[in-house]
């Protein structure tokens, strides 16, 4: 037989060549990522002149490669970690974890079952322990599994709730969650077979939050129509204004109505680790399953979200299945099976990071970083209610803040207000040094600041209202 020369190997002394420039640039990133501009920019047109060509059939030069990826590639990408990153919900990441994920994916581990790697799966069990026990989850009963974020956690805990309540004949189950609510579980309900019908969602009070009596009204009238109430989603966190629904108040509904309740908690759930966070997510333990990301307000990089539950046998009288070709490696009751506990069979090793980086810094260190974003948001609160040119929508929750550009004495109609505030956000985008866009409440266009980074200062947050004001002046002098 003809030996075969293509083995897809670099030599040893390649491959440490390769690994340390890699190294090396990551590192240079880390430690300088917060000196560059956080936006990058770049039309369809141009990325397809920089990067569409056939698939070569030759090979190329690994170090030319590795540098037109560099020079390309890495800085055509925003930076998400960076301090001036503000909109939607950041990603700080941290060094480890980055590292962590590196020989998660240079050992290649398969963390679908035991009999692949047992001690993948018991760091799974390990650190899904740790969470139980933070969000005030049974630790023996209880369970979850990690998942690539909080949509495939969102899927996996509703398909959960449909087949614990509900068996194989869901054509009668209404599923409830406010107009704050996260556009994933509407994904999620959509994608497990619910029709419009089925879904019901409750407008929120003046604070955006989950409106009792109208969901109490909901529930009442859907049971004298016939139909079976079988889930609820409330959240930890909304993603517009960082508030928390009446979990407390949801729980009891829910439970006098036996309907499961879920949390999702996907950004705001990490806020129990700050200084006043138990207050501030009164409840969350009351879930039936909670939505958590660690790839947010954790700091793990992209992916990673994790679904908690009370029962984990839920999760396994959900999603086994026997195919004939894993009979061999079903191993015992106390081994678990990931790919048992999701959609999922083939999964990457995502446990490996959060245990990394939470064995390196400890819970404390997380604990400061949660409780300083918090108070860094109320420190900018403080400063926006003594401006004369700036008006809070939604206070300061969980991190995020809403307010508008609205100067004392210039009485500008709302239309006029939202094309400012609107314009404000274009141009800083447009300038590349900072990310700050819009969103909606009550109608108007306003600015919204995420403040989950712990390398985020008031220094950055001056410098980008001092650009935000600039751009707004130029705007009213037109």
């Amino acid at each position: 037989m003809k030996k075969n020369d293509a083995t897809l190997e670099l030599s040893k002394e390649a491959m440490k060549t390769y690994g340390y420039n890699v190294v090396d640039a990551i590192v240079e990133h880390f430690d300088t990522q917060n000196e560059k501009l956080p936006i990058a920019s770049g039309s369809r047109q141009e990325m397809d002149t920089l990067f569409l060509e056939e698939a070569p059939e030759n090979a190329s030069n690994p170090q030319e490669v590795l540098d037109f990826v560099l020079d390309e590639v890495i800085t055509k990408s925003a930076i998400v970690s960076h301090p001036k990153s503000f909109s939607f919900v950041p990603g700080p990441s941290n060094y480890i974890s980055a590292m962590a994920d590196t020989l998660a994916t240079g050992f290649n581990i398969f963390s679908g079952g035991w009999a692949a790697s047992p001690a993948a799966a018991e760091l799974e069990i390990v650190t899904m322990g740790w969470l139980l026990k933070i969000f005030g989850f049974p630790i023996k009963k209880g369970g979850g599994i990690f998942t690539s974020g909080g949509s495939m956690a969102n899927l996996t805990a509703v398909a959960t709730a449909r087949r614990v309540r509900c068996g194989d004949d869901f054509s009668k189950a209404v599923i409830y969650l406010s107009d704050q609510a996260h556009s994933s579980n509407i994904k999620a309900i959509r994608v497990l077979g619910f029709r419009k019908e089925q879904i019901r969602v409750i407008p929120t009070d003046a604070e955006f939050k989950f409106s009792i009596n109208k969901l109490k009204n909901a529930i009442a009238k859907d049971r004298i129509e016939g139909w079976q109430p079988f889930c609820l989603i409330a959240t930890a966190g909304t993603t517009n204004t960082g508030t928390v629904d009446p979990l407390s108040e949801i729980a009891k509904i829910c439970k006098a109505e036996d309907v499961w309740f879920h949390i999702d908690g996907a950004y705001g759930g990490a806020a129990i680790l700050a200084k006043d966070g138990k207050s501030l997510l009164k409840g969350i333990n009351k879930a039936d399953s909670l939505t958590v990301d660690p790839h947010k307000w954790f700091f793990q990089p992209y992916e990673m979200g994790c679904l908690l539950v009370k029962n984990h046998k839920w999760l396994k009288q959900t999603f086994t299945e026997k195919p004939e070709y894993l009979r061999d490696i079903e191993g015992n009751t106390s081994e678990i099976n990931f790919y048992d506990h999701g959609v999922q069979l083939t999964r990457r090793f995502r446990a490996l990071k959060f245990y990394m980086s939470i064995k390196t810094f400890g819970l404390k260190a997380f604990r400061k970083a949660i409780t300083y974003n918090v108070e860094l948001a109320e420190e900018v609160e403080g400063k926006l209610r003594k401006s004369a040119n700036w008006e809070v929508i939604s206070p300061a929750t969980l991190a995020v803040i809403n307010f508008r550009f609205n100067p004392i004495g210039e009485n500008l109609s709302e239309k006029n207000l939202d094309k400012i505030n609107q314009y404000i956000s274009e141009q800083v985008v447009s300038s590349q040094k900072a990310l700050l866009v819009t969103t909606l409440l009550n109608g108007q266009v306003v600015l919204r600041m995420c403040l989950i980074n712990p390398r985020t200062t008031m220094i950055d947050v001056n410098e980008t209202f001092a650009l935000c004001e600039e751009f707004a002046q130029n705007k009213l002098a037109v």
